[in-house]
């Protein structure tokens, strides 16, 4: 299936052929049958691309002062890679689509195969799409029609957020398709509006649709205008849909409005808010969030959890089918915008001039004959043997970009298959680094006998259940951590390990950072007991990242404090023995973030891990100290150490946590034969002592491993 794209970098838009994507739990697998470009929002991403870097640069200075904390912390090089690999991520584009239903997630029980619906998904043959963003399309709504369902729901929720009465007289500022549709449906409402725009053609649209429109070039004022209109009454609200990094239009809509009036901004402007403009007249100012509520909730949209009718009148999914009964009644006319179809592979029509077009709804057209069982497309040609020691990776995400791919391609390493749940990241990064095919399916790495070892990179809910596949199918497995998330998880995992021959490998890298080598090498192999403290100067992460959900991402102390539990272990060459965890507040949740960890070890060792989210992003993300007979030892952020009391006094050389090292090992040992680059007691052990430590901040005391 092909799914149009744009880089980032060059604002170039493509086709790329990539696998049909799974259909996941909570959603539906939808083939499209039209999509709309909605001119505005890609507009500005095409225009973006096409700028160079410091007019980027200009248009997100918060980002730049994120770039210089990060090079503070991680140095010049991590901080410029990251800055490259992040501007050299196609984007998808598009998020108005028809289609019909193939497929339904696990879960997803109000709609059925065959069903014609309308969603958000991206320009894209076939898209999967969380249920909440889904909506049935009446029988009398054409699929040229329904296309407009998304951008009439942001045009609604601005509406929604004036609160508008009947005979209110409500301004809106742009009359492109957002603007035209909002208009529209406010004259439904019974409001009396007034719109405008710098287009003349556009408002000669408006005008041909019953509104009252004006250009506002050649001298012409809105604000008078708004005035003559209402006989110095002014307007009683104000909805911006205009897109321009201007100041002017916020200002404009504060001056034409009435005293205690209404402004809502839906558009993209610039917001130097001038205070008199809002104090003498105490205006209220609201800026909208896409479709309405529900959107950017992962609750919502993810887990498919709705909200109560009684409580929350108009969600994103209610909106949608809210400007379908609108069409379908004839009370919002949406045909008289459509300013051209064209065939989905034409798509260069609209986009090679998509900066000059004076087109108001391009609608694309899908062709019908697509290959649903296509889910992988191969990608090179090889042979492979059972010699080299074939690799599949499953996960696509940020992790498998920066770090996995770039280091096994420094190793030479023979990668078969990359798997991902969409195809299009998957499909990329094959591309990229030479991986051979791109699929979605894992069963196709699992099942092929030329790969030897599977490489796990999903989000840590999946590691599990994936491991177990893979020791099933007969796979040495590395798995990024956490290995498990539940007790229950890690007793299924080890049973069936015990039965599987094969090794299990843990990406505990920061054992393998020359740092961490060359601390191990200066306390020698001595079973003396140690003292350990590592401070982790986390940072902060929004409590609705998929991370800090218990049942996802098993929050920072299981998904992220491990590592460190695993890097005193190797330190002391023991085991844990017993944990207890203390959590900063009164009453702290399980997936607290600012927490202090005690480790009790077996041969008498003490480790102490400080895992903070509060701290400054410009002190070290990551500071190591080792107390032993004498001797301090300190890494700091994996860039320099000191030594106090040996005869070697530390090193400096660029930011390594070990990642090179630890595929460089892992190879070996599949090529080589033996065990596991790290003991599996000590990865079990590990893993026990991360959810342990979550059990002991409940229970309020020590827990023994």
């Amino acid at each position: 299936m092909k799914q149009l794209i744009q880089n980032l970098k060059t604002g170039e838009t493509s086709l790329e052929e990539i696998p049909i994507p799974q259909v996941k739990k909570g959603c539906v697998l939808i083939k499209t049958h039209r999509s709309l470009v909605s001119l505005g929002t890609e507009k500005m991403l095409v225009e973006f691309g096409k700028a160079n870097f410091i007019e980027k640069a200009r248009q997100q200075p918060e980002k730049v002062k994120q770039v210089f904390d990060k090079i503070k912390t991680d140095g010049l090089r991590p901080t410029t890679e990251a800055i490259f690999r992040k501007l050299s991520e196609p984007l998808p584009l598009g998020y108005c689509n028809v289609g019909e239903i193939i497929a339904l997630g696990e879960g997803v029980n109000e709609f059925k195969i065959g069903d014609r619906v309308t969603s958000n998904g991206h320009h894209a043959e076939v898209v999967c799409v969380p249920k909440n963003l889904v909506a049935k399309i009446p029988d009398n709504v054409t699929d040229d029609e329904a296309v407009f369902t998304v951008v009439g729901a942001i045009a609604l929720q601005g509406i929604r957020l004036i609160n508008p009465t009947f005979g209110e007289t409500v301004a809106v500022i742009g009359l492109g398709l957002i603007g035209q549709l909002t208009a529209e449906l406010l004259q439904a409402n019974g409001c009396e509006v007034i719109a405008f725009d710098i287009d003349k053609t556009k408002v000669e649209m408006a005008t041909a649709r019953g509104i009252k429109a004006f250009t506002v070039s050649d001298g012409m004022d809105s604000v008078k205008i708004a005035q003559e209109i209402t006989q110095n009454i002014e307007v009683d609200a104000v909805i911006i849909t205009a897109s321009t990094s201007s100041n002017e239009l916020i200002s404009r809509a504060a001056q034409m409005s009435r005293k205690r009036g209404r402004i809502v901004l839906v558009g993209v402007v610039g917001l130097n808010i001038q205070r008199a403009d809002f104090y003498e007249k105490e205006l209220s100012f609201q800026v909208s969030c896409s479709y309405g509520a529900g959107r950017y909730d992962e609750n919502y949209e993810q887990n498919g959890q709705d909200y109560p009718i009684g409580f929350v009148r108009w969600t994103v999914k209610r909106n949608f089918e809210a400007v379908l009964n609108a069409i379908s009644s004839g009370r919002l006319n949406v045909k008289s915008l459509i300013t051209e179809v064209i065939d989905f592979q034409d798509y260069k029509q609209i986009y090679n001039n998509i900066g000059k077009s004076k087109t108001i709804a391009s609608i694309l057209k899908y062709p019908d004959n697509i290959d649903l069982s296509q889910t992988s497309i191969s990608l090179q040609n090889h042979t492979f043997q059972a010699t080299e020691n074939v690799l599949g990776i499953i996960g696509s995400g940020n992790f498998t970009k920066a770090t996995i791919l770039p280091n096994l391609t420094k190793l030479k390493a023979n990668i078969k298959y990359l798997s991902s749940a969409s195809g299009l990241s998957g499909t990329l990064l094959a591309k990229k680094f030479g991986v051979h095919y791109s699929t979605t399916n894992n069963e196709d790495i699992l099942k092929d006998s030329d790969v030897s070892a599977v490489i796990i990179a999903t989000r840590h809910d999946t590691h599990a259940r994936l491991c177990i596949e893979a020791l099933q199918a007969g796979k040495h497995v590395f798995v990024e951590k956490p290995l498990a998330l539940h007790h229950t998880e890690l007793e299924e995992i080890i049973e069936v390990y015990q039965k599987s021959n094969k090794t299990l490998t843990v990406g505990f890298n920061r054992r393998f950072s020359p740092f961490s080598l060359d601390l191990k090498k200066q306390l020698g192999s001595s079973n003396i007991p140690i003292n350990v403290i590592i401070t982790v100067n986390a940072g902060e992460i929004p409590q609705n990242h998929w991370t800090q959900n218990m049942n996802i991402g098993g929050g920072r102390i299981i998904g992220e404090a491990c590592h460190f539990i695993d890097l005193i272990t190797y330190f002391s060459d023991s085991l844990v023995e017993s944990v207890t965890m203390n959590s900063m507040g009164q009453n702290p949740k399980e997936n607290t973030d600012n927490a202090t960890i005690l480790l009790k070890y077996q041969n008498g060792s003490m480790g102490v891990i400080n895992y903070f989210s509060n701290g400054n992003k410009a002190y070290s993300k990551e500071r190591i100290e080792v107390y032993s007979q004498g001797r301090t030892m300190i890494i700091d952020n994996f860039r320099k150490s000191e030594y106090f009391g040996t005869k070697a006094s530390g090193m400096s050389r660029s930011q390594d946590k070990g990642h090179f090292r630890q595929f460089e090992l892992f190879l070996e040992r599949l090529k080589n034969g033996g065990k596991a680059i790290i003991p599996i007691e000590e990865i079990i052990n590990t893993t026990q002592a991360s959810l342990a430590a979550i059990e002991s901040l409940k229970l309020g005391t020590w827990l023994k491993i």
